[in-house]
Formats: structure tokens, sequence, C-alpha cells
């Protein structure tokens, strides 16, 4: 008997939902730090065993769209909901309710397997995980209840055997020897992205999409040239820095960590360019791969 099936993480920004699928999939497929809205695709992370293929799903964190980026990072949500078969709400020590109702909605209505988690309990005490635990229970009946610590991998695996048990009879939907469902150049742009993230504050990170123009793998290294999009001409010399140190900086990081990511060496070239307001614009948005409404 083989099993396969789509397990779907949702929740609120910064609950830690990338860090459980990394875990899960022992590689570092999405991002994380410490910024809300890290995620904005909707990234497939691919678990087999002999016997059953677990096809994981990280979404953008729940928020109330401003503009149109984050409608569309909704969209890659509410398609969550669509194929899953079960479907995992993640939530934090201290949070006390999901950012939008009708996504809750669907969640205490669910039809199939609910796996409640609450994460990062390393940061809590016995009283506060008791008071959390019964207010979440009872605020999501319908859903099994898991107390987890993602980052240091308390209960994870525990997590991971019921979801197999959870998983229906069908035959794998991906070759086995597949991690993810995102071409190479998409983990390029997301390891960049990532750089930025940690390095620069309030509206920059926001304001960037990063395209990997050119990846030419040889034997012996990979070729890559990517170009960083920001809106204003002021986020450019930014992002630039002083003398080009702080792009620089962004290249060195990234280049290794993709080294270790595609287990070669790795040649990046960073350009920056100004797409003046391509966070609001659909032509754009399509063309970094966003869905539309």
């Amino acid at each position: 008997m083989h099993k396969a099936g789509f397990v779907n993480i949702i929740g609120n920004p910064n609950v830690g939902k990338s860090t459980l699928m990394n875990a899960f999939v022992g590689e570092k497929l999405s991002i994380i730090t410490s910024k809300a809205q890290t995620t904005r695709h909707r990234i497939l992370g691919i678990v087999n065993g002999d016997d059953f293929q677990m096809v994981l799903s990280d979404t953008p964190g729940i928020i109330k769209p401003a503009y149109e980026l984050q409608e569309s990072m909704m969209g890659f949500v509410k398609s969550a909901f669509e194929d899953a078969d079960v479907l995992i709400y993640m939530v934090e020590i201290g949070e006390k309710e999901l950012k939008d109702e009708a996504f809750f909605n669907k969640i205490t209505s669910s039809k199939i397997p609910v796996l409640l988690l609450l994460n990062k309990i390393d940061s809590s005490n016995q009283e506060e995980l008791e008071e959390q635990a019964a207010l979440w229970q009872s605020k999501v009946p319908n859903a099994e209840f898991f107390p987890i610590s993602a980052l240091k991998g308390f209960n994870v695996k525990e997590v991971f055997n019921r979801i197999i048990e959870l998983l229906p009879e069908s035959p794998p939907f991906y070759p086995k020897d597949q991690l993810t469902d995102k071409p190479e150049r998409f983990f390029v742009n997301e390891k960049i992205r990532e750089k930025i993230l940690m390095h620069y504050k309030k509206e920059i990170p926001y304001a960037v999409e990063v395209d990997t123009e050119e990846f030419h793998e040889e034997e012996n290294i990979i070729r890559m040239r990517s170009v960083i999009m920001v809106e204003r001409e002021t986020q450019k010399g930014i992002l630039i820095g002083h003398k080009g140190s702080a792009l620089k900086r962004v290249g060195v990081e990234a280049r290794k960590d993709l080294e270790k990511f595609f287990d070669k060496k790795v040649h990046l070239e960073l350009y920056v360019k100004v797409n003046k307001n391509w966070r609001s614009n659909q032509n754009q948005l399509k063309r970094f791969g966003y869905n539309q409404k």
C-alpha cells in the first residue's frame, strides 16, 4: 500500500511555517527571517519514503492585503485549502487569533484532517503553555493538537508520523527523486531576497523582487546573473550602499548559501534596477510568478 497527499501549512506571519517545512524536508527550501511576509509564493517541498509521498506546501502568512502583491499572496493561501489532504494550522505562544476571519471559519469547518500546532513552546513556561493549549483547543475543536518547537525539533517527528498515518492511499504525484516543484532560478532569487531581508530595514525588503536572468551550469561551476528590482531611485542607492559595499555583502552571503544548496562552485553577478510600482502592476506581478485574482 502506497500513500500520498498534499499537506498544506497555514497561519499568521512569523509563526514558523517555513522552519517546520524545512525540518520535514531536510533542506532549506523556504526563507527564514525574523521579518513578516517573508514567504511570498506557495512553495512545495516533497518528502518521499518507501511507501509514502508527502507534498508539503508553505504558504504566505495570512494578512489583510494592502496592495496588489499582497492580494496575490493571499490567493496562494486560498489555493492551499482547495487541494489539501491534511491541513496544518500553525500558531505560536501568545497568539490569540487568525488575522482573517473567513480563513479561520474555513479551518474550523474543514472536512479534512486538521492538525493544530502550537509553536515556539521553548520560549514559554508550563502555566502559559496550558493556558494557550486550552484556548486553541476550544477555538478549533475539530483539530488534533500538538505543542511543538519547530526550531528545536520538539514533537516534530511525532507530527510527521501522524501526517503519514493521515495520508490517503495514492500513487506518488511527483518523481521519487524530486525535492520541490520550483525551478532552480526560483531558489537563487529566494536566497538573494533572504539576505536583503536580513540586512535592510523599513520598506526596502518589501519593495524588492529578484529576477535571475541567466543560469548556466558548467561541469565545475554555475554562472548566474540576477537583477534586483526596487521601486525608487532612493531604494537603489540604499541597496547598493557606499561604493557598492552593501550589495557586495548580499552577493557574498548569497553565493555561499547557493554553493551549499547546489553543492557546486557558484559565480554570481548582481545588478539593481528601478521598476516603478511593480507591486501594484498586474503585468509585472504576472511576470514574477504571482497568481492573479
